[in-house]
């Protein structure tokens, strides 16, 4: 991988394009329903992502040890790259937004009408198989899933992507700062 931030990039884009797109054809729903519920659901999923993340760092510890290791080697890519703090926002921004949309937007909806309520599982699964890992870090793409379904369930429940768009903003706000201070 030559260009980190230009896959990365290119990536998140490529998601929110064919996620917004598909939304928008199939005519899904885009907006929130009421700022107040949003907000209150968006912290809560951001403290169950927060408990999800230190509970599987405690059942697995090799496992998320080694996951912390590749997420520090993205680190120093994107700071080779030349990435500072509000690069890593944005990049933490517009990850949430493409992949919220994506995944719970299109996809949750597109599998919702074919299959019911498996759609949210189906679309965890997706997701999962989305955040790859090494052999040594199985309990990442688990974690990812589980996070997923979260998210999932969030949207199906408040009928809108922000609060998922939030919390994952944060999540992944959070993800990269710890990166980006690490030596």
């Amino acid at each position: 991988m030559k260009d980190p931030l230009a896959f990365l990039l290119l990536l998140q884009v490529g998601l929110l394009l064919l996620g917004g797109g598909g939304m928008l054809l199939l005519g899904f729903p885009l907006g929130p329903k009421g700022p107040w519920l949003d907000l209150g659901v968006a912290g809560g999923l951001f403290l169950l992502l927060f408990g999800l993340e230190a509970l599987f760092s405690r059942l697995f510890p090799a496992s998320f040890k080694e996951a912390e290791a590749l997420h520090r080697e993205l680190g120093r890519a994107l700071r080779r790259g030349g990435l500072g703090p509000t690069a890593l926002l944005f990049l933490a921004l517009l990850s949430a937004l493409g992949e919220e949309v994506f995944f719970r937007g299109f996809l949750q909806s597109l599998l919702a009408g074919w299959v019911g309520g498996w759609g949210v599982l189906l679309q965890a699964l997706l997701f999962a198989l989305f955040h790859p890992a090494p052999r040594a870090a199985w309990a990442y793409p688990l974690y990812t899933g589980v996070a997923g379904l979260l998210f999932g369930l969030a949207y199906a429940l408040s009928g809108s992507l922000l609060p998922g768009v939030l919390a994952h903003f944060l999540h992944n706000a959070r993800g990269f700062y710890e990166m980006a201070r690490a030596p």
